[in-house]
């Protein structure tokens, strides 16, 4: 409704004078910082450790459904297909992206500027029809006098309240801002990127040999460099190579050829590459067989290590964008019945032979139905499946006669026997 004024010119409504304001100003994504290099968010992203971190938080959330639930009678719920929010969240939030695109930037700039900032595009009932996100170094956030925040535009010199803005924050120290994970640590990362500096140099400028030819010290020395460097040229045509790997050679005038082994110090640069990884993982608590880092992982571990990846890892990010959409995204008339929800069931089941067996103690002892074991797999209801088993050798102190069928008379003369035992 207002971003088709907003994009041609400076909205009314949308100003606000500087005396509506405390005179606190917070920047989103604030200024670089360095630790013996320079550390932003574009020379973060050349780590290939931090990359995979924010892409994969960006790319699981993005893969998650998002859902609009109506709560009905009985504490049940339904999908709220009809509402026009429901289209915007689980299919398509604007005119340009998809849900697997908006959700994936909307993580990925979480993950890298904390802060997440879309524009909201409402209809004459006040639902919403768009949310377009804008950059986050882009936005101002602005404490006003009433203690709410509002948004300014740098570049279109514009300031929003915050009902027209959906803002997502990661940790924040003020309730205003997200921190950025980059910038508060912008000494680790920039020793890290110091480090794979250092590993380029070595290999670029750095003096790297497989071996060395020696001659004995009586011989007479090779003053002519051209006959010095045919042989060289000679004895590496005739040996490198993987096809010619093995071979054997032959010198002459008493040489010997020694090999090089890789010295302690480049050991311990690959050592150093590594320790820059796991410090990575460590900043966004992602276990590092999730990039790529597999010499911890066993069988054993690594179904745990996924689930608890899910439950610590992914699932604090998901409560913080379910809450800014219920926030945002909802009338407050709506809120009592109405909630928007990602489903992480896919993300949380174990194996195959494993959620078989919990299917199996759930169905015995009658809190699963078979209805509801197939909804957990996603396939159809069955008829007859809605009902619900009890296990006969558990049942009430009290409701024993019920359990047996029995009349009074007969529970008498069962007692009388028990007695007489």
């Amino acid at each position: 409704m207002f971003l088709s004024s907003f994009f041609q010119g400076a909205s009314p409504s949308a100003r606000s004078s500087s005396s509506d304001f405390t005179g606190w100003v917070s920047g989103v994504g604030g200024q670089q910082s360095s630790a013996g290099t320079l550390v932003n968010t574009e020379t973060a992203l050349a780590l290939t450790a931090l990359r995979g971190c924010v892409t994969l938080l960006a790319e699981s959330v993005a893969q998650l459904p998002c859902e609009l639930y109506r709560r009905t009678e009985g504490g049940n719920r339904e999908r709220a297909t009809d509402h026009p929010l429901y289209d915007v969240l689980h299919n398509q939030p604007n005119r340009k992206d998809t849900a697997f695109e908006y959700y994936e930037q909307s993580q990925g700039l979480l993950g890298l500027e904390g802060n997440h900032i879309a524009l909201i595009e409402r209809d004459g009932a006040g639902y919403v029809r768009e949310l377009i996100p804008v950059n986050p170094k882009k936005v101002q956030v602005l404490k006003g006098s009433d203690g709410m925040p509002y948004y300014h535009l740098t570049e279109q010199n514009e300031t929003l309240p915050s009902r027209m803005v959906h803002h997502i924050k990661g940790f924040s120290l003020d309730g205003f801002v997200g921190l950025s994970p980059i910038e508060t640590n912008a000494d680790a990362l920039g020793l890290a990127m110091a480090t794979e500096q250092h590993a380029s140099a070595v290999f670029s400028r750095g003096t790297t040999m497989s071996g060395v030819i020696e001659r004995p010290r009586e011989a007479a020395p090779i003053t002519d460099q051209a006959k010095l460097d045919r042989l060289l040229n000679k004895f590496a045509e005739r040996h490198s190579g993987i096809r010619k790997m093995f071979s054997v050679a032959m010198l002459q005038e008493g040489m010997t050829y020694k090999q090089l082994a890789m010295d302690n110090e480049k050991a311990q640069l690959l050592e150093s590459r590594r320790h820059s990884s796991v410090t990575v993982c460590q900043l966004y608590k992602v276990p590092p067989h999730m990039i790529q880092m597999m010499d911890r992982a066993t069988f054993n571990n690594i179904e745990h290590m996924g689930l608890q990846f899910v439950i610590y890892t992914l699932l604090p990010w998901i409560k913080r964008h379910e809450a800014a959409m219920m926030r945002d995204l909802l009338l407050p008339s709506e809120r009592g019945g109405l909630y928007i929800e990602f489903n992480v069931s896919g993300l949380l089941r174990g194996d195959q032979k494993s959620r078989y067996e919990a299917y199996a103690i759930g169905r015995n002892w009658g809190w699963l139905s078979a209805n509801d074991v197939r909804r957990l797999e996603n396939m159809p209801p069955i008829a007859g499946g809605d009902r619900y088993l009890s296990p006969l050798n558990m049942v009430d102190q009290g409701n024993t006669a019920n359990a047996l069928n029995a009349t009074p008379q007969q529970m008498s003369e069962i007692e009388g026997i028990l007695c007489r035992a």
